[in-house]
Parts: structure tokens; sequence; C-alpha cells
């Protein structure tokens, strides 16, 4: 993909150019990041430019953003933009003008959030509702579940929001086991509403309320956000309680549709509202700024410097900020799902690695795990820092002068950064025993992203800003960020072992062996 040989240090990079923080530093809305300590000189950005302008990266967003079809395998657009724009604003998906279906929507999600919170829609006893359970996977859980912590500090007095993803009976049990069933409201959140493991922890759900309530008690304990009207009806729930969204709503970018009416309800339509703002202020940003200045475009490319010139697999994504702790987990699936690829649009196998591993944990946590090989070991590890000036709330300042502790935090993640960038060499410690093993290579690229404060505004940034780093990437690696075929063929081979008995023995010696495993051992035998 690249002529172009691998930059100085970043040492030197520094050093031959005292204009590199001003040139590599870009703000969009209210996004500060710092790119100066990736491994790219002047050379390297030129010719990363010319291949976004081969890609005609600017006009995929345009055909992104105004709603074209840009899913090509299956036809459809990526209307999520549309989800956040203004409602005096026109939208359009796939020259549809869907103006008023967002907008319905989203007044029907206030208007059931303000009856929640009112004490107008109450349990089938009578009694407030005063627990949220949001039931869904992927998608329909990651982002509201990640959000949810995120904007702690917003979070509505009196209601309190549990997120349940997993099929093992141990992830659903662990979140009712203290909850009263005439108190606790379900929003069962499935697409298609046939979500193998959200509809099977749902009929458990249903048959917890049935229990202590009574059979008629599940329409006033469950809600629904699907499309598909009449699997949510057989379910026992009514037409006027499911929330819809639509086929061009990806499920890792519907945080801002239907999907977020868990986190309507935990946080208040308002900050729901100012997320969604700020979501769309990135989106207008990352449409009308020039590629060498736009902080979207540039993250992209420096991306694929890393993978495609460097050679380096992975990416950490490391906030110190304890309430973004989910939003490494967001951004595996965003990145991973969409970018994951072998094959281009075109049919053709990609000659070139496309989407990095992403992986990552909160600051200062992840200092005294993993930090040890991102420093020191013998793969590079790109990072993303991302940090705040102020506590996420007035809350945490405790009132003590010598409280101390979000300076430190910040501190840390400004030292982390150093250390990965400039090192420590031999000449630079002190004799003695093993100094070897003190010395720091440095030259190990990352960003830092920060912000005054962790606002639901800003949130909403983060996430466009990802998301349209994820879609630069796809358009020049020339596939399809929008499908996933790849997490279908498992759950398809799931279906077909669970079929039948018999299901098992045409299947692989391992699958067969471990299935003979598992049935003998469930019978209480060896399995022999």
């Amino acid at each position: 993909m690249f002529a172009v040989e691998r930059s100085r240090s970043i040492a030197e990079l520094f050093a031959s150019d005292s204009d590199r923080v001003d040139n590599l530093t870009l703000r969009m809305g209210d996004l500060v990041v710092d790119l100066s300590k990736n491994l790219v000189d002047d050379r390297a950005i030129a010719a990363l430019l010319r291949v976004a302008s081969e890609a005609r990266v600017e006009a995929a967003i345009e055909r992104l953003l105004d709603g074209s079809i840009v899913n090509l395998t299956e036809q459809r657009a990526a209307g999520h933009a549309s989800l956040r724009r203004p409602e005096h604003l026109r939208s359009s998906v796939n020259g549809v003008d869907v103006t008023a279906d967002v907008n319905e929507v989203l007044e029907r999600m206030r208007s059931f959030v303000a009856d929640v919170h009112s004490g107008r829609r109450v349990g089938s006893t009578g009694r407030r509702l005063t627990t949220v359970v949001n039931l869904g996977i992927g998608g329909s859980d990651l982002g509201p579940a990640m959000a949810y912590e995120a904007l702690r500090s917003c979070r509505v007095a009196g209601v309190e929001c549990r997120f349940v993803s997993n099929v093992d009976p141990a992830d659903l049990a662990s979140n009712l086991v203290d909850l009263d069933p005439a108190e606790t409201l379900f929003v069962v959140a499935s697409k298609t509403f046939t979500t193998a493991e959200t509809l099977a922890n749902a009929r458990a759900a249903r048959e917890w309320v049935i229990a202590a309530l009574g059979e008629r008690a599940t329409a006033a304990h469950f809600v629904a956000v699907s499309t598909n009207l009449e699997a949510v009806r057989a379910f026992g729930i009514a037409d006027d309680e499911m929330f819809p969204f639509w086929d061009w709503v990806g499920g890792r970018y519907s945080l801002s549709s239907a999907i977020g009416l868990s986190l309507m309800l935990g946080i208040g339509a308002d900050a729901f509202d100012q997320m969604r703002a700020g979501m769309h202020a990135i989106d207008e940003a990352v449409r009308s700024t020039p590629a060498s200045a736009n902080a979207a475009v540039m993250m992209a490319l420096i991306g694929i410097w890393n993978r495609n010139v460097l050679g380096l697999p992975t990416k950490a994504v490391l906030p110190y900020s304890h309430d973004l702790r989910r939003f490494p987990a967001y951004l595996q699936q965003l990145d991973m799902e969409s970018n994951g690829k072998t094959v281009r649009v075109d049919g053709t196998r990609a000659p070139y690695e496309t989407g990095p591993i992403v992986w990552g944990e909160p600051g200062t946590n992840s200092q005294h795990a993993f930090m040890q090989l991102v420093h020191q070991g013998t793969t590079v590890v790109p990072v993303d820092f991302i940090g705040f000036a102020e506590p996420s709330s007035a809350a945490e300042n405790t009132g003590d002068p010598d409280d101390s502790r979000h300076r430190t935090l910040f501190l840390n993640m400004l030292a982390q950064s150093r250390a990965l960038a400039f090192g420590r060499s031999l000449n630079e410690i002190s004799d003695g025993p093993f100094a070897e093993h003190r010395v720091f290579d440095g030259a190990r690229p990352s960003t830092v992203i920060v912000a005054r404060r962790l606002t639901p505004s800003v949130l909403g940034q983060l996430v466009a800003l990802y998301e349209h780093v994820v879609h630069v990437q796809g358009v020049i690696w020339g596939i399809n960020s929008f499908d996933q075929f790849g997490v279908e063929l498992g759950k398809e081979m799931a279906v077909q072992l669970a079929s039948s008995d018999d299901a098992h023995r045409g299947s692989d010696p391992s699958t067969h062996s471990l299935l003979r495993w598992f049935h003998g051992s469930a019978l209480g035998s060896d399995g022999g």
C-alpha cells in the first residue's frame, strides 16, 4: 500500500521539528487530539493523505452522512447519523425522508421515560418501577451499558439500570437476586426479536415475573425495542410498548436509537439528547474539515500506518477515567466487527492486513497489569490515551485541599505516553547491577485525546469520533464496515447442534467427543 520508509524515532522527530506539537494537535468539538507522539513525519503524512485522496475518503464521508447506500453487500444505508440530527433538520436515508419517523420514536421514548420517572407508568401491582433491566447482546447491550457507566454523574435518582447479555444463567440470576419483581421493568432489546441469547434471557425473566406476580403481569413489566411487531406481540408485549428502529441502523451504531431506551431511563431525556447533540457535532465537523486537519481522518490514517507499514497488529485504548471503563469493550465491537474482514467490496481478498485487535482497560489499573509488556515487551502496541481535566462531577471533589487524586490520574496518563515515546537509555541509568533491565527503548506510538470533562456531549463526541475513524479505515482498505457475516456461522452451527440429540453425530470428531462428554457430565457420569 505504501512505498515509504519507516520514520525515525519519536525523539528524533521532535528534535527535527519545533512545530510538531502544534501541527499534530487537532481540535474537533470539545476534543483535543494530540497525534505528535506517533511514528510519522511530514513525508509519511503526505503519503497517507494521498492514499485518502485516492480512496475518495471525503466523498465516502458525505455518502455516509447523507444516508446513501454504503452497506453494499446488504444494499442498505448506514443511517445512524440521522438518529442524532437536530429534529428541525431533514434526514434522508436512501432517498427517503425519515425525519418524522425518527422524531416520533424519540418523542415516544421521552414520554415513556417521563411516565416512569413520575410514577404514572407503574408495575402490575401499582408500585413504582425502580429498576430497569436491559436484556440484549452485542450492540443492544455494549453501547447502553458503556454509556450508563460513563454518565454516572447524570443518573436519575430513584431508578437503577442493569444490563444482562450473557446466555450463561449466572448473568441474569446475579442481576435479579436482590430485585423485587413488582418494581422491575425489563427492556428486551433485539432488532429481529429472534436473537437466541436475548430471547432465552427474556423468557427466563418472564417466568421470574410470572412466578411472583401472575401471568397477566408480563405486559406491565416488559417493553421491547425491535423491528418485529408480530414476535413482540407473541411474547406478550403491547404494540404501544414496542419502540421501533430500522434495518438501516446497525447494532454497533444504534446507541442513539431506541436501543438507548434503557440509557434514557437511567440518565434522563435531557442528558440523552446532549449525547446525541455531541455525536451530531462530530458528524458535521468530520464532514466539513479538510483531511489534514480532521482528527477522525488523521487518526484513521495513522492507524493504517501502524497496521500496514509498521506491522503492528493491536491497539490499546486506555481511558484514564473510571467511568469510561467499558469504553474499550464498546470499541472492540465497533472496530473489530466493522473492519475484521478478509474480503473487499469487489469480492477480492485483501492483500494487506485490515482491522487491528482492539483491547484495553482503564488507567491507572492498567499500569499495574499489562503496561510492562507495552513498555518493554517485544511487541509494540500503539495506545490511545483518553483523559479529562476535571472529575466527572463536583461530587468527586471531596473538599479536602490535599485530595489531588484526579491530578495524579491525569499526570500518570501523561507520564505513560511520555515514557512510551521517549523511553530511557542505558546512559541515563546510574551505575548498578542489572542496569540493562531498566532500559526503555521508547519510540512506541501513542495518541492522547483530552477534554475538559466527561459530559454527555463529550461522550457522544468520543463515540462519533471513533465511528468515523473506523469508517475511514474501511473505505481505504476497500472493505464494507457495515456487515458482519463473521458473526453468523458459529450461531448457525450452534442451532444445528441443538436441533437434535443426533445432530452432532455428523460433526467433526472433536465436536462429537466434547458433546459426548457434556451430555455424560450433565447426566452425572464421566461422559465416557
